[in-house]
Order: C-alpha cells, then structure tokens, then sequence
C-alpha cells in the first residue's frame, strides 16, 4: 500500500511533452544569445545550448513516436529515481566535469576545445572498444599497450623517407602505404591469437595470459627497435602520405581520427549487437558453461575475441605512428589501463556478460576530459592521478551496486 501512495504515474504522452518543450525552449534561447546577445566571456556557450536543448527535444519526440510501445504511463517512484540516476550518472559526472572546468575557465567552451578533446579521445577510443571484448568475458587484456607499440614500430620503421639519414632500413625500397600498415596490424593480430590460445587451450585466466605476451611483445619490439644500423634511436623522418591519414583535417578543423574512431565505433556496435559472434560473447562472459552447453563454440570465440582486439590494437598503434610522426619501443605504456579505466567507467561489468559500446565512448570522454581540462585550468599531475584513482574506485562501485554481482567471495 505504502509503495502504491510512493509511486505517481504521468501519461507517456504528457511526459514527452514536457521534454520537448524543455527542448525547443533551450534551444531557442541558445539561438538567441548566439545572435542578439553574444559576448566573447561566454564564447560558444550559446551553440552548446542549441546542442542541448536539440538532443532533448529529440528525445521528447522519440518518446512520442513510442508511446503505444513503451506503455501509456510513465511511473516515478523513490526506487525508479534511483534506477534512472545509475542508468545516466555517467552523463551527469561528465556534465558536472564539464561545467565545474568552464566556470573556472569559460574559454574551454571554445568548439576548438571540443574538437581538441574529441581528436584526443578517438586513439583511445579504438584501444579501449579492443578491450571491450576481453572484459565482457569476465577477463581483461594486459597486452594492449605494448601491441600499441609493436604496430608502431613496425609500420614507422617500414614508411621512412628515402632522403632521411638515418633510416631504420637503408636498402628497402619504397613501399606503398598500406603494404606496411597491414603487416603491422596483422602481426598484432597473431598475437591476440596467442593470447586466445592461452585462454581457451590452456584454460589460463586472461590476466596471466596476457600479461605473459606482454611482456613478450615489449621484448621482441625492443629487439626489433634495436636492430642496427637503428640501435634504439627514435624512428623519424615519416612519409607524409603515411602521416595525413592521422594529422589530416577535414575543413582545416576537425581531424580525421574523429570521423575514423566514429566508423570503429559504429563496426564494434555491430558486432557486438547484430552478430552471432557478439551475441557468443555476450553468453559466454554471462555463464561459460552455460553457453558451451548452449552450443557456443567457446574455443573459437575466445581466439575470436582475443584476435579481433589485437587487430584493434595494431589499428590504434599505427594512427599513433601517423599522428606522432614517428615511433619508439615505449609507445603504448600504460594505454591499456586506461582503456580497462575507461570500460569499467563506461559499465562494462567486470564480472562479464555486460557493457555497452554507448558506456564506453562515455568513459574515454571523461578520461579525456578529466585530462585534458584538468591541464587546462592548471591543477597538477599528481593530483590528476588521484582524481582519475577515485573515479576509478567510484565507477566500479557503481557497477557492483548496479549489477548485484561480487567479484570476490
């Protein structure tokens, strides 16, 4: 009875309204101080509201649109409140981040700012959708740095001016680009197979196994980065048609990893989402045993997952050579944890079977933006270290509240 005078119903379509009202208001007041009252102490505040105000408008007419659908009442309820805050608390963190660093300083409302901290996040983005797979199954991927590096030796190594002096390769002769690139990322690929081999032949936890090829790859990168006439001496000197297809900017602003990391994205939701092989995964990091009674071919998925995330991996390593201009056997330290960061605050659930790509782009946003705003306005490393470190605690606090599972017994 207490519960029933708890909860309050509204109709669907009254509820929709009310969003796209909110929606065409803000909207149309951001539109407004864009063209009558705009001041450059505000920048590009105003068009960050029409922004705002179109994205909620479009949701109060998708609610619309699905109003027989999704049932003539909208119910609220103490408990129902608390689902939507968990549901969307990366949204409001990353929204709270973002006005908290705008108030302190207003100029990183600047569009440029925005596309800095997009540019920034789309290598990241690859990394981590890599990762993904690895985390859904209850596992993880220690390697992915190091496979970042590898790819980027590899291809930089391979994609030297004839002119340059001191060429990795004197005596190679010059190859198209895509030649080097797809050995790079295929290399990074077999390793990833390794790593599946490990886990689905060997029954090995994902942690050892790959923290095992870890350390393997750094030590054959750096072999390989030491090879004379070289001896570990930074690869420079990168053909140009190698270093546009990262350094590019289309419209002379917005960077082409942007659209890049985008097309990734979209590929990854499709097949994890629209796949048999996604949907495998999905069973697999749900109940293993269950899955393989089901039918799953688990053997074949596990080398799947572990392949397809070295193939990402390489991808990843050979834009970082191309944006950077150049390699060294340290490139990828440390990436992979901040993509496994990133999935866990994204809600990938570290106990397997759930994550959405959508919680994923959300996390590598927030890391960017605690990064990049954070060096902004001023605030040092170290204390960037610790505001990542409690983030981190937090978000997987979150999913375990969320979820309902232990990890540990």
């Amino acid at each position: 009875m207490r519960m029933e005078q708890a909860q309050k119903t509204m109709p669907r379509k009254k509820y929709a309204n009310i969003f796209l009202i909110t929606g065409v208001a803000v909207f149309v007041f951001g539109l407004l101080f864009g063209l009558l009252f705009y001041t450059k102490k505000v920048y590009d505040l105003p068009w960050y509201l029409c922004i705002v105000g179109a994205c909620i408008a479009g949701y109060g007419v998708y609610q619309r649109n699905n109003t027989g659908k999704l049932g003539e009442e909208v119910c609220f309820s103490r408990q129902q409140s608390k689902a939507f805050f968990l549901k969307y608390a990366l949204i409001f963190a990353l929204f709270v981040m973002i006005v908290i660093i705008a108030i302190i300083s207003p100029n990183f409302l600047q569009f440029d700012v925005c596309l800095d901290i997009l540019s920034q996040s789309s290598i990241r983005l690859i990394i981590a959708l890599g990762i993904c797979p690895t985390i859904l199954i209850a596992g993880t991927d220690l390697s992915a740095g190091r496979m970042v590096g590898l790819a980027a030796v590899i291809s930089a190594s391979m994609l030297q001016v004839p002119t340059y002096a001191n060429r990795f390769f004197p005596n190679l002769p010059a190859l198209p680009v895509f030649i080097p690139i797809i050995i790079a990322i295929l290399v990074c690929g077999v390793f990833g197979m390794l790593n599946g081999l490990l886990v689905a032949k060997f029954n090995m936890h994902p942690f050892i196994a790959t923290l095992a090829t870890q350390v393997i790859i750094y030590g054959i990168c750096s072999l390989y980065f030491d090879l004379p006439p070289n001896h570990s001496q930074p690869i420079g000197g990168i053909k140009n048609d190698f270093t546009i297809i990262a350094q590019k900017k289309i419209g002379g602003k917005v960077s082409i990893l942007i659209p890049i990391a985008i097309l990734v994205t979209v590929i990854m939701w499709f097949v994890l989402n629209k796949t048999v092989f996604g949907k495998n995964i999905y069973a697999i990091g749900g109940n293993m045993e269950a899955a393989r009674v089901s039918g799953v071919n688990v053997f074949m998925t596990l080398i799947g997952i572990f392949a397809l995330a070295g193939i990402l991996y390489g991808f990843g390593g050979v834009l970082e050579a191309a944006r950077t201009a150049g390699a060294t056997n340290n490139y990828g330290e440390g990436y992979e944890l901040d993509a496994i960061a990133a999935c866990c605050v994204g809600g990938v659930s570290l106990a397997g079977g759930i994550g959405k790509i959508s919680g994923i782009v959300i996390g590598v946003l927030i890391f960017t933006v605690i990064q990049y705003g954070l060096q902004f306005i001023g605030v040092s490393p170290m204390w960037q270290q610790v505001i990542k470190g409690v983030i981190i605690a937090v978000a997987v606090a979150v999913d375990l509240s969320k979820y309902k599972k232990v990890l540990w017994h």
